[in-house]
């Protein structure tokens, strides 16, 4: 074999995806659409209707070109966001569970992307990297294996996926990019960290765990362990530094990495108010496992699970012998979207590395560009180069018409200390929203001005009294290590709740 082969068959092990690893990749990202969903729909009025703390002239105001696009900005009334949160659903579980994979998928994307850009306050890093995930995912065959479309798929369909019949592994361009989008995550993040200080000196885990507010379920037991926290910082340092061996390294080398960053994210998502950036950066590790790991897992699959897959399909009338499927699409289209597929994945390819290259500096973007686009979308500088020190709690109180003081929460009454700073809060999609709006540099006016209007138009509408005036009010918590939190009170001022429900039009009426 010559030295250019033997190169290219290194590169080809290195960067390509075995098909089993598309399927599990498939149905954790399904799986982390309904739970994004699951979280968001108690807060659907309050995120993504004109009655709520964004309405669609405040974010057309905010966000001019990504606002316009989205499909739930069609409408401010609280039905159309149930009918489309309902379409995603469908979608997602047609995905999950691998029926017309493809088209699933791009519906799915669609749908995520039209319901992130609705309200881009309330958005963190998962966010980014599933939509990022669904893309690639649209270009894969993320049905060839444990799916109903693989109980269909012919020989001649499944030559066009890409896939080598014989290695049962995608090797593509799309797989390609799909694993430098999740190594660049890693390595962009190792990047800008090592700018700042408190990783390196290990004290980065104790500021992180300090902010009460950012800390859930064994969150509060572990801040209370600075050794652990010093141990912890340093060993995902280290492993953030070693992220390009995910793709250098094959082997039991690689499935042990790969294992090393899933307990990582699993240690995250009990301790870390996050979201569902956990479960998508365990899903995005998938495709890196060698085959050894998922020939085990099939073995399960196929012992424990395949029957009833088996019974399940043949009750629906989709076992492999009820007939064949009829395409879609003619031959000719098809052929002709495979071929712009490939085009799209090297022009998102590209993308990938300008946009990340870009992140570290190491080239400039076009003015229409960063003026455009979100500063949170160019780069993935979660906690880094140094992590938020200051958290917090909020302290909304109104003051109703008949003098009474009135508790309006999301947060708190009083400016003492809460038990449980995490408590005054009620989701996180609210501490996110919170978050931006206290963050330096301040957010626009509008926003900021926005909340307390919403408060006085929430109690107005749920209770019998009228508020006069709502006092908000943001406690900030600085950690400090080694001596006293630093306490400072931050006045947002008094709102005149005057006219709020006068002021309501026709579709934020609609929507109660």
């Amino acid at each position: 074999m010559s030295r250019l082969a033997r190169v290219r068959n290194a590169v080809a092990a290195r960067f390509s995806v075995d098909r089993r690893a598309l399927a599990a990749l498939r149905v954790v990202l399904a799986a982390a659409v309904l739970v994004d969903l699951a979280l968001r729909l108690p807060d659907v009025r309050a995120f993504y209707t004109d009655a709520g703390v964004l309405p669609r002239d405040l974010l057309f105001e905010l966000y001019p070109t990504l606002g316009r696009a989205s499909l739930h900005a069609l409408s401010g009334a609280l039905w159309w966001q149930y009918v489309l949160f309902a379409c995603l659903g469908v979608a997602a579980v047609a995905m999950a569970v691998g029926y017309r994979t493809r088209l699933a998928t791009v519906i799915t994307a669609c749908l995520l992307i039209s319901l992130q850009l609705r309200n881009p306050v309330v958005l963190n890093s998962g966010h980014s990297l599933l939509r990022r995930l669904l893309l690639w995912s649209a270009l894969l065959p993320l049905g060839a294996r444990w799916s109903v479309d693989a109980r269909h798929r012919s020989a001649e369909a499944s030559a066009t996926d890409g896939a080598d019949r014989g290695s049962g592994r995608v090797r593509s361009l799309a797989a390609a990019g799909l694993l430098v989008q999740v190594l660049a995550v890693y390595v962009v993040n190792a990047a800008v960290k090592a700018r700042g200080d408190a990783w390196a000196a290990g004290t980065a885990g104790r500021l992180v765990f300090g902010m009460d507010a950012l800390t859930v379920l064994l969150g509060d037991v572990v801040a209370g362990f600075p050794t652990l926290l010093t141990a912890g910082t340093y060993a995902w340092v280290a492993l953030l530094v070693a992220s390009p061996l995910l793709v250098l390294a094959t082997g039991r080398a690689r499935a042990a990495l790969v294992a090393a960053f899933a307990a990582g994210h699993v240690a995250m998502a009990l301790t870390l108010r996050l979201g569902v950036f956990p479960l998508v950066s365990l899903g995005a590790l998938l495709p890196f496992l060698p085959s050894f790991v998922w020939e085990r897992v099939e073995r399960v699959v196929d012992d424990r699970l395949a029957p009833r897959a088996d019974a399940a399909t043949d009750r629906l009338g989709l076992a492999a012998g009820s007939g064949a499927r009829t395409p879609l699409l003619p031959s000719t289209v098809r052929d002709l979207g495979a071929g712009s597929g490939r085009a799209l994945a090297a022009a998102l390819l590209a993308f990938v590395l300008v946009w990340n290259a870009a992140a570290l500096g190491l080239l400039a973007l076009p003015a229409s560009v960063t003026d455009t686009v979100d500063p949170e979308e160019r780069r993935w500088d979660m906690f880094a180069p140094e992590p938020r020190s200051t958290g917090g709690w909020w302290v909304t109180v109104g003051t109703t018409t008949t003098g009474e003081r009135v508790d309006l929460s999301p947060g708190t009454a009083s400016t003492a200390m809460p038990p449980d700073v995490d408590a005054t809060y009620p989701g996180h999609r609210w501490y996110f929203y919170l978050t931006t709006l206290r963050d330096s540099p301040p957010p626009p006016a509008a926003l900021g001005d926005r909340f307390p209007q919403y408060l006085c138009e929430r109690w107005n509408r749920r209770h019998d009294s009228t508020l006069e005036s709502a006092n908000v009010t943001f406690v900030a918590r600085t950690v400090v290590l080694d001596g006293p939190d630093r306490i400072d009170v931050r006045p947002f001022g008094v709102t005149d709740c005057a006219g709020t429900e006068e002021s309501d039009d026709g579709a934020r009426a609609e929507t109660d």
